[in-house]
Formats: structure tokens, sequence, C-alpha cells
């Protein structure tokens, strides 16, 4: 996830608005031929039962549509405006750092993550977005819309508070709920979202962390971010949780692929931290399996090594954990999202650059960093691969034309 780890110690102490419902992003993803957290951002929907299952919207664009607005955008930009859509900067929530703000417009970033703690309230928020808004770029006299994210899981990771905003439970109280209390009580923490302005929440977390490990699980169980030591019971809460925020219109995150229940270690915090455990058959990947049979948008994938599943690269730079598991056999159509590889330690044996190329190269989209100061070296070394490997080009392509369908669906492209 993030560096919200950090902070959390040291203190202790996501909006569809065309309201799609999450299936309708994820076809219109395959028309367009497309932390954070104390341990990593991003989290995942397990698949909602029909009782679950977000209502239809009256008049959501065919993939047809948004394909050809997408398509329009994307052809419209330069190389440099399209490599910007890969990117998600973190900016602080309380206390936004224009020279950080700055940074991210000069390299057309696409998408910011409000990041540590802010007690302003929604309409105070909304006022920040609004003027983070104002400095998105145009293609044309078109404007493509920020995508704004934070994390509110609940518990220790919520960055937005104040009035307005409700104070949410931990994952593991959610998770001792029926799942149609959490899906009425998701949907009301996702309006509270959209009406600061936010369109993406980076949960909920689809990570099982075994009861026998329980609190000794750094990133997950330490915070009580999980939503119950089974299978079962983080699909069906994490697929409530998703399902109340499509019913209000804020998209959702399902995280980290493929798992951080195993381990003890943070990747925040730890370098190394492996999972020797988890197969690409295991029953600890079914929230995720089940989320994305949902439409789950955006998953996000975690910085640790699988043994079992490729002990040669981290997750976030394995081509067979995003190609293979993730797009392959689990089928995802949506946006690949990395946990923060700007300031996480798991990453810190790799530079910026390397780092975005490697996710990048390994079938992913969306790279975070909560370090703006990391963007113009991922940039230029991103822009630099496409000049010199024409298939590393065609997956930024496919990038963008994934985010920018995610975008659509969202309301952030203006498609008339």
């Amino acid at each position: 996830m993030t560096s919200r780890v950090r902070q959390i110690r040291s203190r202790r102490s996501t909006a569809l608005r065309c309201a799609a419902p999450l299936v309708t992003l994820a076809l219109a993803a395959t028309g367009c031929g497309a932390s954070v957290t104390p341990g990593r951002t991003g989290d995942s929907p397990r698949s909602p039962t029909t009782s679950d299952a977000p209502p239809a919207a009256a008049s959501t664009p065919s993939p047809t549509q948004a394909a050809t607005c997408t398509d329009r955008y994307f052809s419209g930009m330069t190389t440099a405006q399209r490599v910007g859509q890969l990117l998600m900067g973190g900016i602080s929530a309380a206390h936004p750092d224009q020279a950080q703000l700055r940074t991210l417009r000069d390299n057309h970033v696409g998408a910011i993550m409000l990041t540590g703690r802010s007690t302003a309230g929604t309409a105070a928020t909304r006022k920040t977005v609004d003027g983070f808004r104002g400095q998105a770029d145009q293609v044309g006299d078109r404007r493509v819309g920020l995508l704004i994210s934070t994390d509110q899981e609940g518990g220790q990771v919520q960055v937005l508070n104040g009035p307005g905003f409700s104070a949410i439970p931990n994952g593991l109280t959610q998770g001792s709920w029926p799942t149609a209390t959490l899906r009425s009580q998701a949907a009301g923490w996702a309006k509270q979202l959209k009406a600061a302005g936010v369109d993406l929440n980076l949960a909920p977390v689809a990570d099982v962390v075994p009861a026998a490990l329980g609190t000794r699980n750094m990133p997950i169980g330490s915070f009580k971010r999980e939503y119950g030591h089974t299978p079962e019971t983080v699909t069906s809460h994490s697929g409530a949780f998703a399902a109340g925020f499509a019913q209000s219109g804020v998209m959702t995150t399902l995280k980290h692929f493929p798992g951080l229940g195993q381990v003890i270690g943070n990747t925040d915090t730890t370098a190394n931290v492996v999972d020797s455990v988890t197969t690409a058959s295991s029953s600890s990947l079914e929230p995720f399996r089940a989320g994305i049979r949902s439409g789950s948008p955006f998953v996000m994938v975690s910085s640790a090594t699988y043994t079992k599943i490729d002990p040669k690269h981290l997750a976030a730079f394995s081509p067979t954990v995003i190609g293979q598991l993730l797009r392959g056999k689990l089928g995802f159509k949506g946006v690949v999202i990395s946990d923060d590889i700007g300031n996480a330690v798991a990453v810190r044996s790799f530079s910026p650059a390397q780092r975005a190329v490697n996710f990048i190269a390994a079938g992913g989209n969306m790279i975070l960093t909560v370090r703006p100061s990391t963007v113009p070296a991922m940039t230029q070394a991103i822009e630099a691969r496409m000049r010199q490997d024409t298939s590393f080009r065609a997956k930024v392509d496919d990038s963008v034309r994934r985010i920018l369908a995610a975008k659509q669906s969202a309301g952030l492209l203006d498609c008339h």
C-alpha cells in the first residue's frame, strides 16, 4: 500500500458519477480494448449475490458509445498526455503542496490520490478537489477529467474525516455484520465520498488473513483490515462493500492481489516480503475471483513475492501474476493499479524509472506513487521505452484506453 502505515504508527491514533454499475465498466473497458494504505491501497469487492447486485442504471452508455468517446480522446492526445494518464500521484488531503501539484500538472498526471489524514469534512474536501480538477489536461476543447481517489476502508485506514464523514469501523467489525447491513452502510459511505468529489475508493481489502496468523500479519491483520479469516467471509463482505459503493456511484478497488494475508512483513516498510503459501489455485483467491466476476473496475497488485506463482519477480513486476493469473485465469478486464511504488521499501532496490517500466511491461496499467517527486523520472522512462519497443508502446496504449474507459464510466469525460 502506501506510507500510511508509518503515519498510522506515528499517530496510532472513488465516483461512478453516471451511476453505471460495475459490470458496465468492465464491458466498457472491453469495448475500448480496455494506499495509501497501511499495508497498501486497493480493495476487493467479492461477487455480490443476486440480492447484493447493484441496480441497473437507466442511461448507461453502451460499450460501443464508450469506445467511440474514449477513442476520440485517445486519438487527440500527445504521447506525453497518454503517459500521464498512467500515473496516480499522492497529494496530502489536509495540506496540499502546490509544488507537488505543479509536478503532477507539468507531467500531465491524470489521477490524484488524497493521502494522510484530514478532518476538514466533505464540503472543504470538495472545494480542494474542485481546485485540483482545474489543472486537468485538455484534448482539443475537452477536459480529460482527473480521477480522484483515496483510502477509505475504515478503522485506522480512513483518510477523510470531519463534518459529513462517518467514522467507519475496521474491516473485522464490518465482517461481523449481516451483508445487507454492510451494503447499506457502504452505500452511505460512498455518498459521502461522492459529495467530497471522490471518484474511486482504494478498497475493499480482499486479503484473507488466517486466524492462526492474525495480528502477526503486519500489513492487514495488525490493523484489523480484513473482513474475516476465511475466504467465504471475505468474499461475501468485500462484495457487499463493493455493491454498496456501486449503488451510490463510486468505484472500488480489489486489493492486494494475489493477497497479503499469508505474509508477515509490510511492503510499505519492509523489503523482501515473501508469501510461500499462495498458489494460482488457492482458495484465498476467491474474493478476487468473485469481485472480478461481479465487475470490479480496479484491482490493486501487491509488491510482495509469491514463490509458488512467480519466485523471480515482485507481483507488481510479474507477467505471470498480472498477465497469466489476473488477466488470463481470472479474466479481469479493468484497470490494474499498483500498490504504492513511490515510497514503499519493497521497491527501494529499483529506481523510480525501473519501477514504472517494469510495472507497465508486466501488464500493469496505472502506477500509484505517493511521492510526486518520482513522477518525472517515471514518465521519462516510459516515453524512452516506448520509442525503443513497439510492444511496450502497445501496452501503454492499451493501458490508456482502459483508464479512459474507467473515466468515461465515472462521468469524467465529455462524451456528448
